[in-house]
């Protein structure tokens, strides 16, 4: 279908609104807003204001929600902008907790691999060969080489000075502890998840989780939160599509909360628990979960019928019992 809808002016897009029911009290702030955020990044901040209705699909006549254009009794523009807001403070203390972890997990396969093979990184020998060597039927590629391009690509694209200091004094290749500082967060994931089931229990436990098949999940899903937050994309309500496997019951006991609960673990609280988890091990007498919780626990109300709370994010019923509680890490 041809896209057919026309360019509007920033005061054509608030009248839109207003005819659409929204509530503007500071049309003057609203415009600013408008002109600095823009009216498509704001639409996913005021969805969940929208009124929704059942209607029967025509041709299997089932029964489904469907999202109307106008919003719920009393729902103002502010009730989106805050929400935004809250949104991208919550990004900017997910980012903070990401470093960390992305780092000590950089140091973590660095120190464990490079004491037997300075260039492991380079080496498929050096993992498992079923995970390394698994071919993508699409690319005919192994994990490995697709993983080995990713870094190529990685360290064709760095600036950084001690890049062209290593090739000019050393050769074309880095040695691993050097190598993992051109990394981003999905090569971390990808390299930890072709190692060796013995090398993957090893950190695993450092971090306090005995099942290396969950842990693993758990990198692979910070890194899917690191992508989105590098994007500036919408997390406080987003359906999360790469989610963490848990532990078995009373294995982590935080993780009890979300054991069993499709609903929970679809959303990125479970997330934000994962990486407080991490980040307690990576630095135990960090405060960043307190900074956290001070967060979500101002979260933004709203003047609209609609209510929002935490719980749209994910967050078990008493997780204030448990988020501030010490965390048993291995060594």
């Amino acid at each position: 279908m041809a896209y057919n809808r026309p360019w509007k002016s920033f005061a054509e897009q608030l009248e839109l609104l207003k005819s659409r029911g929204m509530l503007v009290t500071d049309e003057v702030a609203a415009l600013r807003y408008l002109e600095r955020i823009g009216y498509y990044r704001l639409t996913a901040y005021w969805y969940s204001f929208r009124v929704f209705k059942l209607e029967q699909d025509p041709a299997t006549k089932v029964l489904r929600t469907a999202r109307t254009d106008q919003f719920e009794a009393d729902t103002q523009f502010v009730d989106a902008v805050e929400l935004y807001l809250f949104d991208k403070k919550l990004r900017l203390l997910v980012m903070d907790a990401l470093e960390r972890i992305e780092i000590a997990l950089r140091v973590d396969i660095a120190y464990l691999l490079g004491q037997r093979n300075t260039f492991a990184h380079l080496d498929a020998k050096q993992l498992h060969p079923s995970f390394a060597g698994k071919v993508n039927k699409r690319t005919g590629m192994t994990t490995f080489e697709a993983w080995r391009d990713k870094y190529t690509g990685l360290l064709q694209r760095s600036k950084e000075d001690f890049v062209k200091h290593y090739r000019a004094q050393h050769g074309p290749d880095l040695p691993l502890w050097v190598a993992v500082e051109v990394w981003d967060f999905g090569a971390v994931s990808q390299l930890l998840a072709m190692m060796k089931v013995a090398d993957q229990q090893h950190i695993a436990a450092k971090y306090g989780v005995s099942d290396w098949k969950v842990f693993q999940s758990w990198v692979r899903s910070l890194s899917y939160l690191r992508n989105l937050t590098a994007h500036h994309s919408r997390l406080w309500n987003r359906n999360v599509t790469d989610q963490p496997g848990l532990p078995n019951q009373g294995a982590v006991a935080w993780c009890d909360d979300f054991i069993g609960k499709a609903d929970l673990i679809a959303k990125p609280f479970v997330l934000l628990a994962i990486a407080r988890h991490m980040v307690k091990v990576v630095c135990p007498r960090t405060e960043w979960h307190m900074r956290m919780q001070h967060h979500l626990q101002k979260f933004p109300p709203q003047h609209s019928r609609r209510k929002l709370s935490i719980a749209d994010m994910g967050a078990p019923a008493g997780w204030e019992s448990w988020w501030i509680g010490e965390i048993q890490a291995g060594k």
